[in-house]
């Protein structure tokens, strides 16, 4: 199953965390994780190279995790447009997960600075 955590505080959303393989079918084949891929993937382009932020991105392939967490004091105008971008990424993830719910699970955690940056200094994960 992906595993999908979305961390939020009360000024929005702050990154995300994704895990996992969805096991819908076999490797080249599966469907659900190629969505779940094209949808974090894309919103990672967005919020780099579209709206140009330095995000802690962390990738490891073998467990097939992506993680993603913006960077901190963004304000204003880029703090507004990488909300947007995760908040499609949330709802297109919401809505496979509707659709596949076995295989997928979107939830909001609460975002703490000192707990949501683990992945950052975690072994075998490489910086995007």
């Amino acid at each position: 199953m992906i595993s999908v955590r979305f961390f939020q505080s009360e000024a929005g959303w702050h990154g995300f965390s994704a895990k996992g393989h969805a096991g819908f079918a076999d490797h080249g084949e599966d469907i659900v994780c190629a969505a779940v891929s094209a949808l974090t993937q894309t919103a990672v382009l967005g919020l780099t190279q579209v709206v140009g932020l330095e995000c802690q991105i962390a990738v490891d392939e073998r467990e097939g995790s992506l993680d993603c967490l913006l960077p901190g004091g963004l304000a204003g105008e880029h703090w507004q447009q990488a909300q947007l971008i995760l908040e499609v990424l949330y709802t297109g993830l919401k809505a496979t997960e509707k659709e596949y719910k076995r295989y997928v699970s979107v939830k909001e955690v609460p975002y703490r600075e000192d707990e949501s940056t683990t992945f950052r200094h975690q072994e075998g994960r490489r910086k995007y």
